[in-house]
């Protein structure tokens, strides 16, 4: 039972509306929707079933724990675990990855090993991976001096097929696409090496390009490149839609491609974070309020407390600039954001609007009136990803739709 009044609800009819949308601009490319961090700190519980009953083929996770966890809370397992692993096999994930069947990006000797030995405990005699390239991240992915040495090891790993080649597009909301330009370059080097050398092998074709995040897919100059090379190869395009999903819209640089404006605005949000007034208070001018007395009261001030602090996600940089809503207006958080409360100034709401147990809107809509997601990461200096991840355990998820 909810007792502490604090909640996130979750617009499952949102989630999948976004789905849909994206799917039909996708121009016939499979998406696999990006479910890792708790879907975003959506709850996976809740989004991961609604992805697969709304069309999601694919699902994908950073971890062989995610995917197991994303694999249980789906309808019919056998059917559900086509789920991509994205941080590829840590050490002793080989046995669980193919039990399940999950499909792990792989760019290094020790993967392969892992994935191998794993299948040869289960036996299982094929396992599909997806071979990531590094086009210009350094983070994850082979490099193109490493693909002629790491190619050979596959021969080492007779149960490991490569299903798939992938990339991260690390800029594709910059619309000079230099970056962009320049990674497409390296990855269809890197493709034409490991399609060659498969040939050459006689090992099967790839079936998948995996390249693209949100931005990658609404700005349609980079999604037909990628198609393009992808049916240049006999491939299928996977796109790996994240933030857009959850209806946050890239924030493009300069300004979204054209045309893409209204897309944009057809996607909802999913999250929407609520708490209540739990106490009210009226004060004379001088009095400090919160932690080392970082706000003092130049006038007498109304205040309401609200049952929400940085431990569970409300960072303490939103104030002193940020707001919640109360009655469908904007009241700004007064001092510094405690570990289990915050105060906010109500001296300027209607006395109706103002009870203990009234509804307060930390994130989402009220009255006509919103705070974004974005209005929370301009106020702490970070990224939306960031805000919503941040939203701890603690604070419920409830679905919604």
């Amino acid at each position: 039972m909810l007792t502490r009044p604090c909640w996130a609800e979750i617009d499952r009819a949102a989630l999948t509306g976004n789905l849909q949308h994206m799917q039909r601009l996708a121009d016939g490319a499979t998406l696999a929707a990006i479910v890792k961090g708790d879907a975003y700190g959506h709850s996976l519980a809740i989004c991961a079933p609604a992805l697969r009953r709304a069309g999601a083929e694919w699902l994908a996770v950073t971890s062989t724990d995610e995917a197991c966890a994303a694999a249980a809370c789906c309808a019919e397992p056998e059917k559900d675990n086509r789920i991509l692993v994205l941080s590829g096999p840590f050490p002793g994930d080989g046995p669980a990855v193919a039990r399940h069947g999950f499909v792990c990006a792989v760019w290094q000797r020790s993967h392969l090993e892992e994935l191998q030995r794993g299948a040869q405990q289960v036996g299982r005699s094929r396992l599909a991976v997806h071979l990531e390239l590094d086009t210009g991240m350094s983070r994850q992915g082979v490099s193109p001096d490493g693909l002629q040495e790491l190619l050979p090891s596959l021969a080492e790993s007779p149960a490991v097929t490569v299903d798939g080649v992938m990339t991260h597009l690390y800029a594709a909301d910059e619309m000079d696409r230099a970056a962009t330009d320049s990674q497409l370059e390296r990855l269809a080097a890197g493709l034409q090496q490991v399609c060659h050398w498969l040939q050459k092998n006689g090992k099967p074709a790839p079936q998948w390009l995996s390249v693209g995040n949100s931005a990658a897919l609404l700005d349609r100059a980079v999604r037909e490149s990628l198609l393009g090379m992808a049916a240049g190869h006999g491939m299928r395009l996977l796109l790996r839609p994240g933030i857009g999903l959850y209806g946050v819209a890239p924030e493009f640089d300069p300004e979204a491609p054209e045309g893409c404006a209204n897309l944009l605005q057809e996607l909802r949000p999913v999250l929407s974070w609520r708490t209540r007034i739990t106490s009210l208070r009226r004060i004379p001018a001088g009095t400090a309020v919160g932690y080392n007395a970082t706000y003092r009261a130049q006038t007498p001030m109304h205040l309401a407390l609200l049952a929400v602090g940085y431990a569970d996600g409300l960072s303490r940089r939103v104030s002193p600039a940020g707001h919640a809503l109360i009655g469908g207006e904007r009241v700004p958080y007064l001092g510094r954001i405690s570990m289990d409360q915050a105060v906010v100034d109500v001296s300027r709401i209607d006395a109706e609007a103002l009870a203990e147990g009234a509804e307060v809107v930390l994130l989402g809509s009220q009255a006509g009136h919103t705070i974004t997601v974005l209005d929370h990461a301009r106020w702490a200096g970070t990224i939306p990803w960031e805000i919503l991840t941040s939203i701890t355990a603690r604070v419920p998820r409830i679905a919604m739709g």
